[in-house]
């Protein structure tokens, strides 16, 4: 079973149901994972780093289109996603706390999507003040990406994601196994976990 089959009865609206979040070092190329991903699933570039960002944002889009994926920038860089046409941009926790966000307001009215990280109730709520249409609330497991941070466990997911006020995907240690006791997710992100381990 793949993440993706794990989703199939999650709400939906216009936030993709399942996203998978690339990662220079644990995902250096998402191109290949790409050309395996249902029609609507997400695909939040990351990749802070990459030299060649938007060599391989561009490169990316081309896919996104091709396979009908949702594209969203990562970072403050709505200018990138503008340049490449993505469909939103997803703001870390620390950058929308602190972020002139002016011009990526003025872009976002062009229908397009805004997605903010949280790691706690009060990201969250910063979540639902900016106006987005969702929220990756993490590590809800143990996961690579974080070893040894504290996690939130499905149990303490599902009541923040019940009262939060927008749709709440979950991300850390997500994987086809672990996606079954998360009832309360709206959508499921992921780096690694979209094949069965």
């Amino acid at each position: 079973m793949t993440l993706a089959n794990a989703t199939r009865q999650r709400k939906r609206g216009n936030v993709p149901a399942v996203i998978l979040v690339t990662d220079e070092s644990r995902l250096a190329d998402p191109a290949a994972v790409m050309d395996t991903l249902p029609p609507g699933t997400g695909v939040w570039l990351r990749h802070y780093a990459a030299p060649e960002r938007e060599a391989l944002a561009r490169r990316l889009a081309v896919i996104a289109r091709r396979r009908r994926l949702v594209l969203v920038v990562a970072g403050a860089d709505w200018r990138l996603a503008a340049r490449i046409g993505a469909a939103g941009v997803h703001l870390p926790e620390a950058v929308a706390r602190s972020a002139n966000l002016a011009g990526l307001r003025l872009w976002l009215r062009h229908r397009r999507m805004l997605s903010v990280a949280a790691h706690s109730r009060t990201g969250l709520n910063r979540a639902v003040r900016l106006g987005a249409d969702c929220a990756l609330l993490s590590p809800v497991f143990a996961t690579a990406s974080h070893p040894g941070a504290v996690t939130l466990g499905a149990i303490r997911f599902a009541q923040w994601a019940q009262g939060a006020g927008l749709p709440v995907i979950a991300l850390g240690g997500v994987n086809a196994a672990t996606a079954r006791k998360l009832r309360f997710a709206a959508g499921l992100a992921a780096i690694g976990g979209f094949q069965q381990r």
